[in-house]
């Protein structure tokens, strides 16, 4: 007698990771990410100071749901990080550093 799969329970497929000896790996600061109708398309770049270039030194293409797991898997995976070393500070953006010190005019109606 065969056993059926509950689609309620999936069973977890395991999966054996085999990284090549000749991987080389990449080292990126930035990425851009693009989409088409179908496609994620991250662009993982490389930014150096002094040059105006982003060089791009992967490229990846996933599907959205691809992309939707990968994005749950960088949560889950940043949330154990900074439980264990502590808060991720994130530097200013650029906006931040061109309009954050900026006041709304409607800031000091009240002193009026």
């Amino acid at each position: 007698m065969s056993q059926q799969q509950n689609p309620n329970n999936p069973k977890k497929r395991q999966i054996r990771l085999e990284i090549p000896r000749d991987l080389e790996a990449k080292y990126a600061n930035a990425a851009v990410i693009s989409q088409t109708r179908s496609e994620i398309i991250l662009d993982f770049t490389q930014i150096v100071p002094n040059d105006p270039r982003a060089r791009v030194q992967s490229r990846i293409i996933m599907t959205p749901t691809s992309a939707k797991s990968l994005l749950h898997a960088l949560e889950k995976n940043l949330k154990n990080y900074e439980d264990k070393f502590g808060e991720i500070n994130m530097p200013p953006t650029l906006a931040d550093q061109l309009f954050g010190n900026l006041r709304d005019d409607n800031d000091n109606e009240d002193d009026e």
